[in-house]
């Protein structure tokens, strides 16, 4: 069986008990620390306006990376049909522990209502997965029914870059290596343009910044 990031790392581990530290340690060496804390605690902060958005658009939600499912839960308390994906067991474990619902799979397996989500999430640096950020942003334009809109959170910086990354826990355990992208606002918006997601709004809040972006 191949090792795989996000199952087979420190990730997973954190999913289940719900604390870190984590990092994303970079192939430069550098690292970029993972919020395990703010993803595995209730909905605050940046993450109200981005609810209240789902809310106001009156439509089932997609959370494409759902993680422990924070976002699915809060969502599914207010009213709002929403589904998680994700590749980490433990992650669907949690968030179905949480009263949330969501399915272990990724975002280019198949998903349940492919063109027919109103309102699709890539949130805590979600746009990185898989590390090329034209195919994701292709691949949840199909998923969005026509008009529909993916709400997406960005880097603060402006910046458009690959990465080759691996998980890394506090004990220097660290599991496969693996692509990732960081994307600011600039070139989320220009790729999106490229994959038929036009944006319509950009908002920051609490030090997090996003856009929503259309389905033409």
């Amino acid at each position: 069986m191949p090792v795989l990031p996000w199952v087979d790392d420190p990730f997973a581990e954190a999913m289940r008990t719900g604390s870190g530290p984590l990092w994303l340690r970079r192939s430069d060496g550098g690292r970029v620390e993972l919020e395990v804390e703010r993803w595995c605690a209730p909905a605050g902060g940046a993450d109200l306006p981005l609810l209240r958005r789902c809310l106001l658009a009156g439509q089932p939600v997609l959370d494409i990376g759902c993680g422990p499912g924070r976002l699915v839960t809060e969502l599914l308390a207010l009213g709002v049909p929403a589904l998680g994906v994700d590749v980490t067991r433990a992650a669907v474990a949690r968030t179905a522990g949480m009263g949330g619902a969501a399915l272990c799979r990724s975002v280019f397996e198949r998903v349940p209502g492919e063109g027919r989500w109103g309102t699709a999430l890539l949130a805590d640096g979600n746009l990185g997965i898989g590390g090329d950020p034209d195919a994701l942003l292709r691949r949840t334009a199909q998923l969005l029914a026509p008009g529909g809109t993916l709400l997406v959170e960005v880097e603060p910086a402006e910046v458009d870059e690959r990465l080759t990354v691996r998980v890394e826990g506090p004990d220097g355990r660290s599991g496969p290596e693996f692509a990732w992208a960081r994307l600011g606002a600039a070139a989320t918006a220009r790729r999106a343009a490229a994959q038929g997601l036009a944006e319509a709004d950009r908002w920051s809040s609490h030090g997090r910044r996003f856009l929503a972006l259309t389905r033409r």
